[in-house]
């Protein structure tokens, strides 16, 4: 367990590096350890807070300030459905049935073998192309409930 914990500390030491230890780099400091672990885990936060002598709850507060950021576990790919006024309209609260259905998991949720996590957010910003699911920043435009498994058995790869 010792050695687990040496290697997340260098881990950790080699991404505050590239920013130089810079207290204003805790935003980009943060995504990196997301990309890395892909969600932000509570010790690598204590961790954080030590190396760049800032307060946890200062810390903590930039985690859950930002939607981008997950205190818990995510899957590999992340499924983003867009429930803005254009994509709702569209049917995107069917995509997101039919999402739950193949991911046998409820939106907010991660599928047991860690592969999906399935997320409404407010909007994606492409409402001409609407309805819009986004998964792993790829975005899926005009996306209709027949398109789904294929999509996934994609991602599944």
């Amino acid at each position: 367990m010792e050695t687990a914990r040496t290697d997340e500390r260098t881990k950790l030491r080699e991404i505050i590096a590239r920013y130089h230890g810079e207290k204003s780099s805790l935003i980009a400091i943060l995504q990196d350890i997301q990309e890395a672990y892909n969600y932000l885990p509570v010790a690598i936060l204590k961790m954080v807070g030590q190396e760049m002598d800032i307060p946890l709850m200062r810390v903590y507060e930039v985690a859950t300030f930002y939607n981008a950021f997950s205190l818990t576990p995510r899957g590999k790919n992340v499924v983003e459905v867009c429930a803005g006024t254009a994509c709702h309209v569209k049917g995107a609260i069917n995509l997101l049935e039919n999402l739950e259905r193949e991911l046998e998991i409820k939106c907010g949720e991660t599928t047991k073998d860690e592969t999906f996590t399935l997320e409404q957010v407010r909007c994606l910003g492409c409402c001409s192309l609407a309805p819009v699911v986004r998964i792993d920043g790829n975005i899926h435009a005009y996306l209709t409930q027949q398109q789904i498994p294929d999509i996934l058995r994609n991602y599944r790869k």
